[in-house]
This record gives C-alpha cells, structure tokens and sequence, in this order.
C-alpha cells in the first residue's frame, strides 16, 4: 500500500466519472465543467505533484498505480492532454477499470519523430530548459501556446490562469516528471487494445497536438472523434457548450 496521497475532489452522483488534467496546471481547470456533467460523480484528480497532491517518484506508471489507489474501482476516464496519455494508459493496461474513454486534445504520442505530427523537440528541450531558470514563466509560456489559434484567445490564457493559481503551485520535479512522459511515451502501437468506447475530442486550431494527428490514428470499432473547428488546445475552456454537448451526448449513449 502507497502512503502517497494523492487530493481527490468527488462531487455530485450517478456513474463514475474520472477526469484528469494535463501538464503546468491542476483539476481546478475542469471547474467551469462542474454544473454541466449533472448525471455523474465526478473524481477531480490532482496529478501527483500538481495541486494539492504530493509528487510521486517514477515515471507514468508510477503515476498511473498512484491514481488507481484513490479512484473507484470501475469508472469512465477523461483526461485532457498529459491527462489524456495517463488515461489512455489506463485504458490499455487496466481495462477492468477503465468503462469508457476520453481524450481531449490528446496525443499518444506527442512528440513529433519520423512523419509523425507532434511537438518539436527543441520546444520540449526550451520547457526542460526554463524549468530550472523561471518555473512561472516556463508555465505561463505553455498556458498561452494551449490558447494560441483561438480566437478567444486572450481570455481563455486569462480564464486557465486564474483556475490554476486557485491552488498550490506545482512541483517542480513534477513538472519535470511530466515534460519527460510529454517527450517518451508512446502508446501508438497498443491503441488496438483498447476496445472500450472511445472519445477522441479534438481542436482544429490545436498547436501542440496538430489536426493531422487526428488521420493516422486508427479507428477502432468502438472509437469516434470529436473535431471542434475553432478550438485549439483547451476546447473545453474556449468551446464549453460544444465540449459539453458532444461529451454528454456520448455519455448518453453509454448507458
């Protein structure tokens, strides 16, 4: 048994809903979703070593065993981002847990190589960098990439930050924990064992997971993606009625 503690926030009832936020931040970004998912219990986790929740040493598996200590024993997974990468992990390895996926604006690799659309290595080489220098400034750079392309753009940087500062800053060894899962894992060639339903929600405008990730991933029987058109990387924040209305509506269908 870990004696890691890992903050959890549950609100509301119904099935359970899992939903894990993606790097630099903390659950309080999901906070804006809260009135909108009425017909579930939803498990607000805080990453290890974002928010509320101690850091835990190790790499995404580390992370991932931490989290299934303190979320129900089957639930639906979302995760946005990193998030998504831990959740789709999840859904791989622990398929008993894992009822349904969703990955927003998620990669399951994110790191471009060969012909595959990612993020250049030199920007993740830029965040490793700064994190020693100015671990604020390193974040508020990745806030506003995540917002870049919206039109909404300024706001939705603004509407993050403020969720985000609500809560204890991040470790910075977590943050470092994080670029390098960002820059090493590769789920690509196991996607095909994932037979659960699948989500895949996606922004046309995402500059850090491009749109022609969306092509090359396969399609799974179960699997169906969400494309919104002037969203970039955080959909949820700058299209929150069109997140919520194709997120419920696949929950919808779940049942």
């Amino acid at each position: 048994m870990s004696l890691t503690k890992l903050y959890i926030e549950s609100i509301g009832e119904g099935p359970d809903l899992v939903m894990l936020h993606g790097w630099g931040v903390n659950s309080a970004v999901f906070a804006p979703l809260q009135g909108a998912l009425t017909k579930y219990r939803i498990h607000f986790v805080d990453l290890p070593g974002f928010g509320d929740s101690q850091a835990v040493e190790g790499d995404i598996h580390d992370w991932l065993n931490a989290i299934l200590e303190v979320v129900p024993q089957q639930a639906i997974w979302a995760g946005w981002s990193l998030g998504g990468l831990v959740a789709t992990l999840a859904a791989i390895h622990h398929p008993r847990r894992v009822s349904a996926l969703c990955t927003i604006a998620s990669s399951p690799c994110f790191m471009a190589n060969d012909n595959w659309p990612g993020i250049a290595p030199e920007v993740l080489n830029q965040f490793a960098q700064q994190l020693t220098h100015d671990l604020d400034k390193t974040v508020e750079r990745f806030l506003a990439i995540q917002a870049m392309g919206s039109a909404t753009a300024k706001g939705d940087i603004k509407q993050l930050r403020e969720l985000v500062l609500a809560k204890p800053k991040a470790q910075q060894s977590a943050l470092a924990q994080g670029l390098t899962m960002l820059e090493r894992v590769d789920l690509r060639s196991q996607l095909a064992q994932i037979g659960q339903p699948w989500l895949r929600v996606w922004g046309r405008l995402d500059g850090l997971v491009p749109r022609r990730v969306i092509t090359t991933m396969p399609q799974l029987s179960r699997s169906q993606d969400l494309l919104i058109n002037k969203a970039s990387h955080a959909p949820f924040i700058s299209h929150q009625q069109e997140f919520v209305e194709g997120f419920n509506q696949w929950l919808d269908e779940l049942v």
